[in-house]
């Protein structure tokens, strides 16, 4: 038996995953464990929880792969340093921090209190742009594809695009810092009062409100070259004055200011972050979105030209960018994505771990992913327990019964917290740590807002929709069994899926067959029965903190918020009138 354990440490979205003869058997962000969202410390309870549900222990452990290698692009680095000579003790010093976990036995053996002799394993650093890409191809079915991660930046690198066959992934291409689209994005996300790390997804619903107003500004912002693209350099703050970002004692990420003083002069000072949000924030973030997707584009095009095939594994923080990936099968030659659900940094660990056990030591048991489902799940007797210890009124039901019921009470227009089985992978509640409503019901977006999410009005809520039915509804094909897509949604369903049908007449859909989630398909199926609605409204089960990850920590946002129904394993529980 061999055993691999990934792990994503001092980097935003801290993570780990074990691998046991080349299948993943778990996956876990820390941030699930410890409650701080986006947490970058070393994830030591999620290390220790897969160890848990793999049945093994740390002695087990064959590899451990970290998806980060200090030693990479050194080249670059140095190039960097010899043109900006003050920035030469910023670079030692993020030298000296990745130096912390080259041993890694020493520091899993503290972070995890564990005896350092029984640690037996083998320590693999991955470039934290090919863990990238390893965490999408090698959960493919492919044996050949085009590989594109983007994001803030890892490692020196931005962007690297490649081609994936067989074991391999073949480098073709890099973008190096300080030139990134991610960093383009979150110093605008800034500038508009989102500057908390991970808002950028509220800015990307944002922008359908806005015209394009300020198409010359943005225009000047970037430009193509032949190797993708530049950032202007008078927009931006010089790279390395504070190195972007910073994590504080409480393993939060911050993020410093990165646009540059260009930015006031144009508009006017920034906005504050609880402020109102005006056209101008709308115009604004109407061109970063339509900048970003002309780049996005265009890094994809060069990289069909490199890699004539129609198929494209992709990752990095800016592949959760829904809305362009829908775009890219209409715009781009390439007809088929594979982005698996923890696209973002916490796609680390399992990358890390996948690149090993493929590129590496050769292990050759390709993994195909079916479903998202690697986290977490709990029994109907400690379920059962923590309800008891609340105190809570509960009827348990059979399968039958508990889908009839529940849909009853989303057909009814109630507001219903889901949690069932193993937890999802990933940022997206994919139907097992969901809250769940009626997505035609008048006026279900501000309920939900008002009552537990307390979220921008501007901001979707997503449909998940059975995966046969997908055509009917939406205009477009491929599915998206991860919510990474963006699609328009007929005309004649637009009314229908009121709650669900952003502004834009759009939808950022879960496509759910039976064989990735049996449950829930079965409950969408039911309600359907009950409506002639294919669709139910799917929101994360929680309010402003992590996805809940275990019972107490669903019953405890039930009991907090205005939701009217609980169904936890096989439990139902209803608030009284």
């Amino acid at each position: 038996m061999s055993v691999i354990l990934g792990i994503n440490t001092f980097h935003a979205g801290s993570s780990a995953a074990v691998i046991v003869d080349g299948a993943p058997v778990v996956a876990l962000a820390e941030e699930r464990l410890n409650r701080v969202k986006y947490y970058a410390g070393f994830p030591k309870l999620a290390v220790a929880r897969c160890l848990e549900i793999a049945g093994l222990s740390f002695s087990d452990i064959d590899a451990v792969a970290v998806g980060r290698d200090s030693s990479a692009n050194l080249h670059k680095k140095l190039e960097f340093a010899l043109k900006h000579p003050t920035k030469l003790l910023n670079l030692a010093r993020m030298r000296g921090k990745s130096k912390t976990f080259d041993d890694l036995k020493s520091l899993i053996a503290s972070e995890c209190e564990v005896d350092a002799a029984k640690l037996k394993f083998k320590s693999y650093n991955v470039e934290h742009h090919l863990a990238h890409t390893a965490s999408a191809y090698f959960a493919s079915e492919w044996e050949h594809s085009a590989g594109i991660t983007i994001d803030g930046s890892g490692d020196f690198v931005s962007c690297l695009l490649s081609e994936c066959e067989g074991s391999e992934i073949r480098t073709l291409k890099k973008v190096f810092v300080p030139h990134s689209l991610g960093t383009f994005y979150t110093a605008v996300c800034q500038f508009i009062g989102y500057g908390k790390y991970g808002d950028e997804g509220k800015v990307m619903g944002l922008a359908p409100l806005g015209e394009d107003k300020y198409h010359d500004f943005f225009e000047k912002a970037l430009k193509p070259t032949t190797n993708g693209f530049e950032l202007n350099s008078e927009y931006f703050l010089p790279f390395g004055a504070n190195q972007g970002m910073e994590i504080n004692d409480a393993g939060e990420m911050i993020v410093h200011r990165l646009f540059s003083d260009k930015f006031i002069r144009e508009f006017g000072e920034p906005r504050e972050r609880h402020a109102e949000i005006t056209p101008r924030e709308m115009d604004i973030s109407f061109g970063l979105q339509r900048v970003f997707e002309k780049y996005y584009m265009h890094l994809l095009d060069s990289l069909y030209r490199l890699v004539p095939t129609e198929r494209v594994s992709m990752a990095g923080g800016c592949a959760l960018n829904s809305v362009a990936n829908g775009k890219l099968l209409l715009e781009t030659p390439f007809r088929e994505t594979c982005i698996q659900p923890a696209a973002g940094d916490d796609g680390l660990a399992l990358g890390a771990a996948l690149y090993v056990s493929n590129s590496v030591l050769k292990e050759g048991k390709r993994w195909v992913m079916k479903n998202s489902y690697l986290g977490d799940e709990y029994s109907d007797s400690i379920i059962k327990a923590e309800l008891d210890r609340y105190k809570m009124s509960y009827k348990q039901l059979d399968r039958e019964q508990l889908l009839e019921k529940t849909s009853e009470e989303i057909k009814n227009g109630n507001v219903v917290g889901w949690f069932q089985g193993r937890m999802e992978w990933g940022p997206r509640a994919l139907g097992n740590r969901s809250i769940l409503a009626h997505p035609g019901f008048p006026n279900m977006k501000d309920i939900l807002n008002a009552r537990i999410k307390h979220r921008e009005a501007f901001r979707p809520f997503a449909p998940s929709v059975l995966q046969e039915r997908q055509t009917e509804l939406f205009e477009q094909d491929h599915p998206s069994p991860f919510m990474l897509h963006v699609y328009k949604i007929r005309p004649e369903w637009r009314e229908r899926l009121s709650a669900v049908n952003h502004l834009d007449d759009t939808g950022r859909l879960q496509t759910v067959t039976r064989e990735e989630n049996p449950l829930y398909y079965d409950l969408i199926e039911k309600f359907e029965s009950k409506t002639g609605i294919p669709v139910i409204l799917n929101t994360s089960f929680n309010e402003n903190e992590p996805i809940v990850c275990q019972p107490f920590e669903a019953i405890e946002c039930f009991l907090r918020t205005k939701m009217d129904v609980l169904v936890i394993g096989s439990f139902f529980c209803k608030k009284d009138d």
